[in-house]
């Protein structure tokens, strides 16, 4: 299967896009600078090359962008393409597509939406290995007590926390984690 990618500017720095003509097979965040976020894809797939986005991929681009801006985007039509992806990550991926800008779940809450509550760590684990970064929002995953819980990308729990104030979330009926301006967050628990 044939791959190709596009960097993209976002309020979070350059992403990457990688698409095949099954769908979107990943979407990283920036690493240290634009030429690693490049680099990094080229490792994963060698053989893709950089081109311009056909127009499908294109709007997700324009809608990440847009989401990534501030404003409530809903990425749910973005077509993912799960080869390579185990069925219960396909599962956890699923549910967290389902949670909107500003909202967020706990991973026991995915968990028991899975139908099995005691599999938190193992929502966990998938998230963590998230390749749709952004599409399946795992930002949007906290842990027990709305605390921040873990993230993978560059910058981890910041960029978690970043994206979060970006959405303005809000955890289950607890106060904003950010102050009234989207800046800092006013609990940036561990």
């Amino acid at each position: 299967m044939r791959h190709a990618f596009a960097l993209f500017p976002t309020a979070v720095g350059t992403c990457a896009i990688v698409w095949s003509q099954r769908g979107i097979a990943a979407v990283r965040l920036q690493d240290k600078d634009e030429a690693a976020t490049g680099a990094r894809v080229r490792r994963r797939w060698p053989e893709a090359l950089r081109e311009l986005p056909p127009a499908g991929v294109d709007l997700a681009v324009r809608d990440m962008t847009r989401l990534l801006a501030g404003e409530p985007v809903d990425l749910g039509r973005i077509t993912l393409d799960m080869a390579g992806v185990p069925e219960f990550d396909r599962r956890v991926y699923e549910i967290a597509r389902t949670i909107a800008p500003g909202e967020t779940l706990t991973y026991g809450e995915v968990a028991g939406r899975l139908g099995d509550p005691g599999a938190a760590r193992a929502v966990g684990q998938a998230l963590g290995q998230n390749p749709f970064a952004i599409v399946v929002p795992c930002h949007r995953v906290l842990a027990a007590g709305g605390k921040s819980g873990g993230f993978s990308a560059r910058g981890g729990v910041t960029t978690k926390l970043r994206m979060l104030s970006i959405e303005r979330a809000r955890t289950s009926g607890a106060p904003t984690l950010f102050d009234a301006h989207g800046g800092l967050p006013l609990v940036a628990s561990r």
